[in-house]
């Protein structure tokens, strides 16, 4: 398969456009008497700081701690022979993070079945205000991530910085109502050292949202595109494209999301490269998200 440069263009063209819309949507309704303008951020553009396998530009007030638990339970192929995968081998990820400032927050996590330690960063680059004086919010992500697998499992030439990955994703978002917020989210994902199959480099597109149904309970999507950057010398083993929905449930300090997605492996940049799960019967899974803020 030869590499997919004509949806990358698209893609970019289509993200573009968006954001000038935006731009263009949200000043044509900031207007009116400027002594008027609210500065302060828009109140809950999103629930929580994540949607589903992606963060959000939410980053909890300074010196907050927050608590993540995400699951994937195994595919739900085989029906009630194992309860939708609910029996079959899942995969856990735990994270804490603090929030140094209302706008930057630091974290640790690791992940169960690759044994990643992940070190994230999250950094508020603009608010959204409530007048629109500023019509969108973006935010940045980052990680790195060190594989603390066996010796055997990762081959001979196993030096430590071949067990680090990165990720960065820069999130632009907009709460365009009370109910409805969306993001775009263009990443690059990296590992020093990978398979020969594989590559190191993959460019990624998300864009997801959440519509509120009622009080604080959403609707919520997510979609995930991975754009390799070299041509795989397998192209079979081409990452997969994500899309997960799914609901989510929250209060002012806690969000639980349950959902159905194709991605399993829980750190950025190891779905990003190396999912091969297809959204059918054989690729999907259960999976939910616990997200707790400690002040």
């Amino acid at each position: 398969m030869k590499k997919n440069n004509s949806f990358l263009i698209n893609t970019v063209i289509i993200g573009v456009i968006s954001i000038l819309f935006l731009f263009n949507n949200a000043f044509a309704q900031s207007g009116g008497d400027e002594n008027k303008v609210d500065k302060r951020p828009v109140r809950s553009p999103f629930e929580s700081g994540l949607l589903i396998d992606n963060p959000t530009i939410v980053n909890s007030p300074k010196g907050s701690f927050g608590l993540m638990i995400k699951h994937r339970f195994g595919t739900i192929q085989n029906g009630w022979e194992d309860i939708y995968g609910i029996y079959a081998p899942s995969n856990i990820y735990m994270g804490l993070t603090y929030s140094i400032t209302d706008k930057l927050s630091v974290g640790f996590a690791t992940e169960k079945n690759n044994k990643l330690q992940e070190f994230h960063l999250k950094w508020t680059i603009l608010d959204q205000t409530r007048s629109n004086s500023t019509p969108l919010a973006i935010s940045y992500y980052g990680n790195f991530a060190i594989n603390a697998n066996k010796k055997v499992t990762l081959g001979v030439d196993d030096k430590f910085t071949n067990r680090m990955s990165y990720f960065n994703q820069i999130i632009i978002a907009r709460k365009f109502t009370d109910k409805l917020s969306l993001q775009f989210a263009p990443s690059y994902s990296h590992f020093n050292s990978v398979d020969t199959i594989y590559e190191h480099d993959v460019i990624g597109i998300s864009v997801g949202g959440r519509y509120k149904l009622w009080n604080d309970n959403s609707f919520i999507i997510d979609y995930s595109y991975p754009i390799p950057v070299k041509e795989f010398k397998n192209p079979d083993m081409e990452p997969k494209p994500n899309l997960a929905f799914g609901l989510e449930f929250s209060t002012s300090t806690h969000a639980f999301q349950v959902f159905i997605a194709s991605f399993d492996q829980l750190v950025s940049q190891r779905n990003y490269v190396y999912n091969q799960h297809e959204f059918n019967k054989e690729g999907l899974l259960v999976g939910f998200n616990i997200l707790v803020r400690l002040n």
